[in-house]
């Protein structure tokens, strides 16, 4: 059985290399040797990165002539901070809470620390 989508994108993130391979993307296109410069590992170990963010969606080659640009794909990124946006809504309640309950301690509302 295939992974969804979110869980593809999810677990192609959960490396850093990859997600620095992302970061530098993110700046523009390179070359699979402009990719591995900054890394101490193999050309083939940065290929097989490569190939776990192409199979995420988040990466695209295209080919001219003997030139093979890597490019990032911003859809399966949206797709993760719609999901994230959702749990937002959440923190920023539990936030809202922390803050009134931490005034009403601040101004020494006796019934603060019952809750």
């Amino acid at each position: 059985m295939q992974p969804d989508p979110l869980t593809q994108t999810f677990s192609a993130l959960a490396d850093p290399t990859r997600r620095a391979i992302l970061a530098r993307l993110a700046e523009g296109e390179a070359t699979v040797n402009e990719l591995a410069e900054p890394f101490d590992i193999s050309l083939p170990a940065i290929s097989r990165h490569l190939k776990v963010l192409e199979a995420a969606g988040l990466v695209s080659r295209t080919r001219t002539a003997q030139w093979r640009p890597c490019r990032i794909e911003a859809a399966p990124l949206k797709d993760v901070s719609t999901w994230v946006e959702r749990y937002r809504r959440l923190w920023d309640e539990s936030f809202t809470r922390m803050d009134a309950y931490l005034t009403q301690l601040q101004k020494g509302d006796p019934d603060a620390r019952k809750n």
